[in-house]
């Protein structure tokens, strides 16, 4: 297993991200689409989710394809995000047909991202046309850290932000991952620069740090850092092998341990932690039973790494409440490098 050629969840072919984000707001929308409509499902371990037309993402559902997956902040006003995915798609003439009508299937979930410094003061919701430019800026490449979803995220003791990481089989499947980081727990270890996702890093995609020589107290007790509802990683992972709604809902299901490896605690019931899986089906399994194994497993591992690259990636801007991970750490490991 090696990363793609982008380390990013556009190396799974056929599949295109979209970023936009208002500064002022401190807050965005990050949207995935692809050429054609693709398999998608859904796993929720958090305890306070907002979510989109997830419920017709099981496998005993009439519409068994979407059009587009859409991450956002703005709590439940973030909601209309995907509204705004809706009409741009449906201008494009995409959509699950009914008679001459066609009708874009876009599920979303949010984040909580209210209280980040940002001007909440607006009257006509912003997200809607967030959700709109997201999609026409959707393409292969696109930037991590503070953008999109991840523009207003915050976790434990730092900024969070936008992660994304790909690995590609040795069979030649691609799997990848995208994920907004918005942890009531921590993405790093202690009151140190290391992430609890080295051991799954690749060529020093967040630093090359290691873990620390000692680990913290295993009887650590965490206590809270926000308030109920106020936060949530939501992530997609995606593959380009042919996978019905069952299979792609277990890969979701597997991916969950790449989030609980990269930040502690999670899945709380303070959280609204969520994974959607997206299968282009270009690929047939070779192997239903040992690949569909394989493909959880790459799953994790990309989840894990795309949520230590989210916080490695973020930086600071005007009013943050919480310093970014390079400005806390990078200067000094820069400068003790360098001796």
């Amino acid at each position: 297993m090696r990363p793609g050629p982008r380390n990013l969840i556009t190396d799974v072919p056929g599949l295109r991200v979209g970023n936009a984000a208002c500064d002022r707001l401190k807050s965005g929308v990050t949207v995935l689409t692809a050429d054609a409509p693709f398999t998608a499902a859904v796993s929720v371990m958090g305890g306070a989710p907002g979510t989109r037309e997830t419920d017709l993402l099981a496998p005993d559902r009439l519409v068994q394809q979407v059009d587009a997956l859409v991450l956002s902040g703005g709590s439940a006003f973030g909601l209309d995000a995907a509204s705004g995915v809706a009409e741009g798609l449906r201008a494009a003439g995409r959509g699950f047909a009914v008679g001459d009508m066609r009708v874009p299937i876009v599920p979303g979930a949010i984040l909580f991202d209210l209280l980040n410094g940002g001007d909440k003061g607006w009257t006509d919701n912003p997200y809607g046309p967030l959700g709109r430019a997201a999609l026409a800026a959707a393409g292969p490449e696109f930037a991590l850290g503070t953008q999109g979803a991840g523009t207003g995220a915050t976790c434990r003791g730092l900024k969070g932000g936008l992660g994304s990481a790909s690995a590609v089989l040795a069979s030649g499947v691609t799997v990848g991952a995208l994920v907004a980081v918005n942890a009531l727990g921590s993405v790093t270890v202690g009151d140190g620069p290391q992430f609890w996702a080295a051991p799954w890093e690749m060529r020093a995609e967040f630093g090359g740090l290691g873990l620390p020589a000692a680990l913290p107290d295993p009887g650590w007790e965490p206590a809270p850092s926000k308030a109920p509802g106020a936060a949530t990683t939501i992530a997609i992972v995606a593959t380009d092998a042919r996978l019905d709604q069952a299979q792609a809902q277990r890969m979701a299901v597997a991916a969950q341990d790449g989030m609980a490896r990269a930040i502690l605690p999670s899945h709380t019931p303070l959280d609204g932690d969520l994974v959607f899986t997206a299968a282009t089906g270009a690929r047939a399994l070779a192997d239903p039973v040992a690949d569909s194994f394989l493909l959880g497993h790459a799953a994790a591992c990309c989840l894990a790494r795309a949520i230590a690259r989210a916080v490695h990636a973020a930086r600071a801007a005007p009013g943050d409440p919480l310093p970014c991970w390079q400005d806390r750490f990078g200067a000094g490991l820069d400068s003790a490098r360098r001796g």
